[in-house]
């Protein structure tokens, strides 16, 4: 017989255009989440987990093509592989099948993904090449824009929806089902992840009815919503006492996101680009204390368990961190196995 899986919630940021503070004439480029960010756990907990998928808004979210990248596919080795990979695209010999050849572990780690995608999500849209996208994703974006074409398209619900049904009584749906939280990143939650109070009251009640959450690479801004909560009429309001700030951080640090806009696609060709913020600053300004690391391209991950919050620096940490969440997810199921049975004792 069948046995019920256990459910778990996937946060998806609906951003689909990064502001930029310079160059003055490009005021936005095209975005959306990091699918290697996500896939990892599908692969994880698809055997016994059923998912839900929630943006800020209710609204589909955009896939990066520049996550597709196959350097990014390298996950521990993304900070070595990636420029050398691009200085191989720039040679006048390039050739995209023998490019792909070269590197057939990334090519199927990436097949493996958009399966996973395909499985779960269903039909989506995918952001725009950039001037500085590789020559790889400009032939790769229309394949895959006509695999997620074939698809249905799947439901994601608000966070203002899923708190109201919460509350409501008489509605079955309960925070309290789920295992876990998880949020990929990508630029996108830069946009719709800082200082929302729906996503505050979301996080807030996920932990008040012990739900893991975990958040990686830009996702990690979601922490400055935890300052404000939804009240009952639908007010925010800020929270004099934020338990979330006992958590140390792990997210993309400044020097990271400076080389980016130096060396790969966010920048605009021949001009300074910056962005609006930057994620550890805004996270550090909220009051929070970063994990750091001397070697950024390393996997960090930091794990806070009174408020059972894992964050993690990027894509180079996404297998470390489903990992780790399994781990935790099983501590937790032990730990309560055993109360429950303390519990059972005491009362017989």
């Amino acid at each position: 017989m069948p046995t019920t899986k256990r459910r778990a919630l996937i946060l998806i940021s609906s951003g689909r255009q990064l502001p930029l503070a310079a160059p003055v004439e490009v005021t936005s480029i095209s975005t959306g989440f990091f699918l290697v960010e996500m896939a990892q756990v599908f692969k994880e907990f698809e055997n016994d987990y059923e998912f839900t998928f929630a943006t800020p808004d209710g609204n589909a979210p955009q896939l990066d093509i520049n996550g597709m990248a196959l350097s990014v596919q390298s996950i521990e080795k993304t900070g070595a592989k990636t420029l050398p990979m691009r200085m191989q695209q720039r040679r006048r010999s390039f050739d995209v099948s023998s490019f792909r050849q070269r590197h057939p572990e990334l090519v199927a780690r990436r097949e493996q993904e958009v399966r996973l995608l395909e499985r779960h999500i269903g039909r989506i849209p995918v952001s725009e090449l950039l001037p500085n996208s590789e020559p790889e994703l400009a032939e790769y974006r229309p394949e895959l824009i006509r695999r997620l074409n074939k698809l249905p398209e799947g439901t994601f619900h608000s966070l203002q929806e899923l708190v109201l049904r919460h509350r409501d009584p008489a509605d079955p749906f309960t925070f309290a089902d789920f295992d876990f939280i998880h949020a990929p990143g990508g630029h996108a939650p830069m946009v719709d992840f800082r200082d929302d109070p729906w996503l505050g009251e979301t996080l807030h009640v996920a932990r008040e009815n012990d739900v893991t959450i975990s958040l990686i690479c830009h996702a990690p801004i979601a922490v400055t919503s935890t300052r404000q909560r939804v009240d009952a009429q639908g007010r925010p309001y800020l929270v004099s006492d934020n338990p979330f700030l006992a958590a140390p951080i792990s997210t993309v640090p400044t020097i990271g996101e400076r080389f980016a806009l130096r060396f790969l696609y966010p920048r605009v060709p021949g001009k300074t680009t910056r962005l609006p913020y930057f994620v550890d600053v805004a996270i550090k300004e909220a009051g929070f204390t970063l994990a750091t690391s001397p070697n950024i391209s390393a996997p960090l991950l930091a794990y806070e368990p009174s408020v059972r919050l894992l964050t993690g620096n990027g894509p180079q940490a996404i297998d470390q961190q489903a990992a780790k969440l399994r781990s935790i997810l099983t501590s937790t199921r032990t730990a309560q196995r055993t109360s429950d049975k303390q519990l059972s004792k005491t009362s017989s």
